[in-house]
C-alpha cells in the first residue's frame, strides 16, 4: 500500500465528501435491444450520447468538488499485477461460465481487457455451437455498471461487497473488490459474504438498500434487492463487536420497480434533514419498520412506527421534505418514479438531483435551499460554499429512465467525520 493511499472512511450520508468512484456509462449501455432490456433491468432503451451529456454534468461537479476515481481506469491499473489479473479472469470465467474461452481474455492487453470486461466479449463464432446459438456475447456488458452505488458499501472503514440480487450485476461486485483488494489508491478491507463463515444462499444485500446514518447506526432496505437474510449477515458481523451498533430495517414495495432500493424513497439531505416519498415512509401502511439493536453479542429487535420516528430514537431530530411536493399523490408517484427523492450529499445542506423532479426541487426551494444548475458549478459561475444549503440540479430526462438517480450514480469513499453535537 502507498503512502499517501486513501483511507476509507464513511460514517455518514451528508459529511463532505472527499473521495468519489464513478463509472461513465459507454457502450456497455448502448450495447441493449429490445428483446435483452428487462433481462438486463431496464424498462427502456437510454440514448447513450443524451445519457453521457447528461452524466457529465455529475461528473463535471464531483470533479470540482472532490477527489473522482473513475472504475475503468481503476480496473486497467489492477491489471498490470499479472498475479491479480489472472485471479480475475479465472474468477469471472468461473463465475460465468465460460472457463473453456478463457484464452480470449488472456490474449487482450489491460487497457482492452477492462473495456470488454465492461462493455462486454463477443461471442466468437468459431465452432458449429457457436456459430447456431443466439447469444451475441460470451461475457454480457455490464450496463448497470454506472449505478456504481450498488456494487460495493464504504461502511466506516470497511468495504462490504454487494452480493447482487441479479446475476446479470455480479461481475460488478468481482471487479470491485478486485480493485478494493488491490489497488494501492485505497486502504481499506473488504468484507464479502460469499467468502464468510455465515454465508446463506439467500443473502442478497445492494448499495442502494444501505445508508450510513452514523457510525453506530445503519439504514438499510429489504425487498427486491436486498433480503432479510442480507441483513443478518450484516448483524452477525455486528455482533462481534464491542461497541454499540443499531439497524433500522425498512420493508419497501415489490413493485413498481422504482421501489427497487431504500435510496429511492429515503435520503439525508444534513443533519437535520431528510428526502421521503411519504406514502411508503410515513403514512400508515403494511411495510414494516424495524430497529434491531446490537451490544456486545446481544441483539435486540422492536417494531417502529416509522423511520423517522426510530431515528428521533437514536438521536435524529430529522424534518421531512416530501418527494414530489405535499399537493398531489400523481405527482408524488411521478417524481418517485423519475428518481426524485435520491439525492447526494457533497456536504451538509448541499445535495445533488435532477432538476426533472420540479415540484420536488421547488419544496426544496421554498424551505430554503438554493436551486443551482450543474453547469454554473463547473463553469465557476457558482460556489457552493457561498450557499448555507443547496440543490445542484442536474438535467436527467435520459438517465432517470436507466432507473436512478445520483446516489445510485455515486460509490462515495471517504467523508469528513460530523459534529452531531
Amino acid at each position: 500500500m502507498t503512502s499517501n493511499a486513501l483511507n476509507i472512511r464513511l460514517n455518514s450520508e451528508i459529511g463532505k465528501l472527499k473521495g468519489v468512484i464513478l463509472h461513465t456509462p459507454g457502450a456497455e449501455v448502448q450495447n441493449m435491444t429490445p428483446e435483452n432490456a428487462e433481462r438486463a433491468l431496464y424498462s427502456d432503451i437510454l440514448n447513450l450520447h443524451v445519457a453521457q451529456q447528461e452524466y457529465s454534468q455529475l461528473s463535471g461537479v464531483l470533479d470540482k468538488l472532490t477527489k473522482t476515481y473513475q472504475v475503468k481506469e481503476l480496473l486497467e491499473n489492477i491489471l498490470q499485477n499479472s498475479r491479480v489479473r489472472e485471479n480475475l479472469i479465472e474468477k469471472i470465467c468461473k463465475n460465468e461460465g465460460v472457463e473453456l474461452h478463457r484464452d480470449i481474455l488472456e490474449n487482450l492487453d489491460n487497457s482492452e481487457l477492462a473495456r470488454q470486461l465492461i462493455e462486454g466479449v463477443l461471442l466468437q463464432k468459431n465452432s458449429l455451437t457457436a456459430y447456431l446459438s443466439k447469444r451475441r456475447y460470451m461475457l454480457k456488458p455490464l450496463h448497470n455498471f454506472f449505478f456504481t452505488r450498488d456494487a460495493s458499501i464504504a461502511i466506516n472503514d470497511k468495504v462490504l461487497i454487494a452480493k447482487m440480487a441479479n446475476n446479470v450485476r455480479v461481475r460488478e461486485s468481482i471487479i470491485m473488490q478486485s480493485i478494493f483488494d488491490f489497488h494501492p489508491a485505497f486502504s481499506t478491507s473488504t468484507v464479502n459474504p460469499c467468502e464468510d463463515k455465515f454465508y446463506d444462499p439467500k443473502i442478497t444485500i445492494e448499495g442502494g438498500d444501505v445508508l450510513v446514518a452514523r457510525e453506530d447506526v445503519l439504514l438499510i432496505g429489504i425487498g427486491s434487492r436486498t433480503t432479510s437474510q442480507g441483513v443478518d449477515f450484516i448483524l452477525n458481523r455486528l455482533k462481534e463487536q464491542k461497541e454499540k451498533m443499531h439497524i433500522i430495517v425498512q420493508e419497501l414495495p415489490y413493485e413498481p420497480e422504482s421501489f427497487i432500493h431504500l435510496d429511492m424513497v429515503f435520503t439525508f439531505l444534513d443533519k437535520d434533514i431528510c428526502m421521503v416519498y411519504e406514502p411508503v415512509i410515513l403514512r400508515p401502511n403494511r411495510y414494516q419498520t424495524v430497529l434491531i439493536s446490537a451490544d456486545n453479542g446481544k441483539v435486540q429487535i422492536r417494531e417502529q412506527e416509522n423511520m423517522l420516528t426510530a431515528l428521533k430514537g437514536l438521536g435524529f431530530d430529522l424534518k421531512p421534505y416530501v418527494c414530489g411536493g405535499t399537493t398531489d399523490p400523481w405527482i408524488q408517484q411521478r417524481e418517485q418514479w423519475h428518481s426524485g427523492a435520491n439525492f447526494f450529499a457533497v456536504a451538509p445542506g448541499k445535495v445533488i438531483g435532477y432538476e426533472r423532479n420540479i415540484y420536488t426541487v421547488d419544496e426544496l426551494n421554498k424551505g430554503g435551499f438554493d436551486v443551482l444548475k450543474a453547469k454554473d458549478i463547473i463553469n465557476g459561475k457558482k460556489n457552493i460554499d457561498d450557499y448555507e444549503k443547496c440543490v445542484i440540479a442536474i438535467e436527467g430526462s435520459e438517465l432517470s429512465r436507466g432507473g436512478g438517480g445520483a446516489r445510485c450514480m455515486t460509490m462515495p469513499i471517504c467523508r469528513e467525520d460530523i459534529k452531531w453535537k
